[in-house]
């Protein structure tokens, strides 16, 4: 009888050593396979950036008499029309009006200014295309810049679902018409400090408005 227990112990012992040994031995593979996986996508970001840029910088050197500049963030822009009597630039809280125009890099029309119509622009608040978001922080009003944006500054890897494709770097002029401090985060009178011992109620100031504009996300033209 002690020997008939013995073997059955011995059995099952067997049984789940081999299942622990199974387990790990399946689990090696896919561990590896991913790392592998990440490491071959990295490399060919490397190379699809690389790539986007030699291409960016034999337009910029095919025009000799444009004056490029290069941005922190990878991409570059040039004026098409620059004033001199504005300082100031768009800042986060503020609202920006313009008008766009998209090229792809060969320089052929995706979508034109009337294609997509006045834009409307919550300054770090709204979800556009990130060479934008940045970009039109350089800008100051009335000016007219041309932005040369790799795909990764622009609609990376899925483009937007409709004319712009996976990957594709763009070309995008920009016409700042205007941009005023959002009304919604100016201070009230309800938050003013009353002066201690007055009880005469204070009136609320008007808030000026801006022209009434369709919000529109540029990210869906």
């Amino acid at each position: 009888m002690n020997y008939l227990k013995l073997s059955i112990y011995t059995l099952l012992l067997a049984v789940i050593l081999a299942g622990c040994k199974h387990h790990e031995e399946a689990r090696r593979p896919i561990s590896r396979a991913s790392g592998s996986f990440m490491k071959k996508s990295a490399d060919r970001n490397k190379k699809l950036v690389a790539s986007e840029e030699d291409v960016i910088k034999k337009i910029i050197k095919s025009n000799p008499k444009v004056k490029y500049y290069a941005t922190k963030k990878g991409y570059w822009f040039c004026y098409d029309e620059k004033s001199n009597a504005e300082t100031g630039a768009p800042k986060k809280g503020d609202i920006a009006y313009f008008n766009l125009e998209i090229k792809d890099i060969t320089g052929k029309i995706i979508y034109s200014e009337a294609d997509l119509g006045p834009q409307t622009y919550y300054v770090d608040k709204q979800d556009i295309m990130m060479g934008l978001r940045d970009g039109i922080k350089y800008m100051k009003k009335n000016e007219v810049v041309t932005f040369l944006f790799p795909s990764h500054m622009a609609y990376g890897y899925h483009g937007d679902n409709k004319k712009i494709g996976p990957n594709q770097s763009l070309i995008c002029t920009v016409t700042l018409r205007n941009f005023v401090p959002d009304p919604a985060q100016a201070p009230t009178s309800a938050n003013a400090v009353k002066p201690s011992g007055s009880t005469t109620p204070t009136s609320k100031p008007a808030v000026a408005k801006p022209a009434a504009q369709t919000k529109k996300d540029t990210l869906n033209p």
